[in-house]
């Protein structure tokens, strides 16, 4: 897919917008986009792992959620439009146990009111561990509370 991004990505603006949110309580940071992705790494921790010492699936899918909403409104006028989440799934394939995973959100359909994103989260040996499909709604902006 040719450029979907309707600017050169920040890899620290992302940063910074995640601030105090869930995306910075899990250790989630954005590291690299291109034309049409953007990755972003999330540690196997305390706060990722689900009681049996696993990455937890849920961990996986906020950060595919994380990766692919944000993908979506870099394709966007933020002023005028957003993209929220639709509809997420995951196929959870590798346990992990510690270290940190990587997850890229690469665009499968940009259009006007519908994007479809396809993320893939791989452990430190760039082995499969999630992949997951996200649809965004692209919907009217709302002025912040």
């Amino acid at each position: 897919m040719a450029q979907v991004f309707r600017e050169a990505v920040s890899i620290e603006a992302l940063n910074a917008l995640s601030r105090t949110t869930l995306i910075d309580h899990l250790g989630i940071v954005f590291t690299a986009a291109g034309e049409d992705w953007v990755s972003a790494t999330m540690p196997v921790d305390e706060r990722t792992r689900q009681p049996y010492g696993i990455l937890h699936g849920g961990a996986s899918v906020v950060l595919a959620e994380t990766l692919g909403s944000s993908a979506g409104n870099l394709c966007v006028d933020t002023t005028r439009q957003v993209c929220v989440g639709l509809e997420i799934n995951a196929n959870h394939i590798r346990a992990v146990r510690g270290g940190v995973v990587t997850g890229t959100a690469r665009a499968i359909h940009v259009g006007r009111s519908t994007h479809v994103w396809d993320i893939r989260i791989e452990d430190e040996g760039g082995r499969l561990v999630c992949t997951s499909r996200l649809t965004l709604a692209v919907v009217p902006a709302v002025a912040p509370a």
